[in-house]
């Protein structure tokens, strides 16, 4: 497993591994979690336009994951800016989307929700829609998610997250990973 594996929706528990927990009175490890991601927006300039074809999320001691899969990008680097706004806008209609939390990170991606050359659904998101199949109960960060469009190559994702956070983005072949920090 790389870390990108996560289990659709989560749930208590999801992405922290398998095994019971340890007896009453056990010593366990202390989890050091990274610092220093900051919550300035993160880009990176379009490579390839391979279709979007899911999103998942999962739990980790330190933060909670957001996956996007674009298996068509292959190796090449995925576009995207990721960053907080005051408000979800759906693009092009410029309708506000609500998102709930007590912050909102916007995920604009360059790959399209569907087959550029044959228009058909490669993922099934509809606009002002919490994203299909993804169950955010029980997550420390995460909130509320919703499909804001898939516009002119573009797909625009909302994240509700608790609080500005700090956040990373990381791209793996064909995925790009977003974490949020459980805390500052």
């Amino acid at each position: 497993m790389d870390g990108t594996e996560e289990r659709r929706g989560g749930g208590p528990g999801g992405g922290r591994g398998a095994g019971p927990p340890p007896p009453p009175g056990a010593a366990t490890a202390a989890v050091v979690c990274p610092t220093g991601w900051g919550s300035l927006p993160k880009t990176a300039a379009d490579a390839d336009n391979g279709s979007l074809t899911d999103i998942r999320t999962g739990q980790h001691d330190c933060y909670d994951r957001m996956v996007l899969d674009v298996p068509t990008a292959g190796t090449t680097g995925i576009g995207y800016t990721v960053h907080y706004v005051d408000a979800f806008i759906q693009d092009p209609s410029g309708i506000r989307i609500p998102v709930s939390g007590g912050a909102i990170i916007e995920i604009l991606v360059s790959s399209p929700s569907y087959d550029p050359e044959t228009y058909t659904e490669t993922y099934p998101g509809r606009g002002g829609r919490p994203l299909p199949g993804v169950d955010l109960t029980g997550y420390r960060t995460f909130r509320d998610t919703k499909f804001g469009a898939s516009f002119e190559g573009v797909t625009q994702v909302g994240l509700g997250v608790r609080a500005r956070l700090p956040f990373r983005v990381t791209q793996l072949s064909g995925r790009l990973v977003i974490d949020v920090a459980h805390t500052w």
